[in-house]
């Protein structure tokens, strides 16, 4: 079977992760799969690790669209891939470890940039685009990043000044015209996931003669 692909997009933090959770939750994991674009960080094995740390990850150039592209169009043709896996630690890809993704009926892709490559935008059948508060995002950031990456509050404020907005600014809001749907508070109430899958799974049937 073809892949139904979904893109989700939305700044650092926003909720895509989450909305994406649930959506799977909902329809039940022989339905649908989940990638992150942050899989698709390069990989810097050659690049020492204090360089690797001032690096910008929050610019398009920092990602590996072409793989991601060769990827998508693999599941639309049917065919599982291997995603590489990244070490938030060590901000570079782990040659150990791949993520292999079946082409389920749907396979929702998560990212900051999602939308910013023409490229990657034509690929996808339904777009989405999460929203929250610049404060808000910050604050679950911190979290965030401190529990499962292993990093400390001050390196991610400076982060969050030096890059993480200003690109937010220059790439990831703009993107927000290329989205079919707006989302709100991660989805809103289990009523509008449900909903919301409902939309998706009617139009993955509909497209892919299911």
């Amino acid at each position: 079977m073809v892949s139904f692909l979904v893109g989700i997009a939305g700044g650092t933090a926003s909720g895509k992760s989450t909305l994406a959770r649930r959506l799977v939750a909902y329809a039940g994991s022989h339905k649908a799969a989940v990638m992150e674009l942050d899989w698709y960080y390069r990989c810097q094995a050659q690049i020492g690790v204090e360089k690797r740390l001032r690096a910008n990850y929050d610019h398009p150039d920092a990602l590996e669209f072409p793989l991601l592209v060769e990827h998508l169009t693999m599941l639309r043709a049917g065919k599982p891939i291997a995603c590489p896996s990244y070490d938030f630690a060590l901000h570079t890809r782990d040659p150990l470890r791949t993520h292999v993704i079946e082409p389920y009926p749907v396979i929702l892709v998560e990212g900051i940039l999602l939308l910013v490559k023409p490229e990657v935008r034509t690929l996808f059948d339904r777009t989405l685009f999460t929203v929250a508060s610049d404060e808000e995002r910050l604050q679950r950031r911190l979290e965030r990043d401190v529990k499962e990456r292993g990093r400390t509050r001050e390196s991610i404020r400076a982060q969050w000044q030096e890059t993480v907005h200003p690109m937010h600014k220059q790439f990831c809001e703009p993107s927000r015209a290329f989205a079919d749907t707006i989302i709100e508070n991660c989805g809103g109430s289990d009523a509008a996931v449900e909903q919301l899958w409902s939309e998706l799974w009617s139009e993955a049937t509909r497209l892919r003669g299911t």
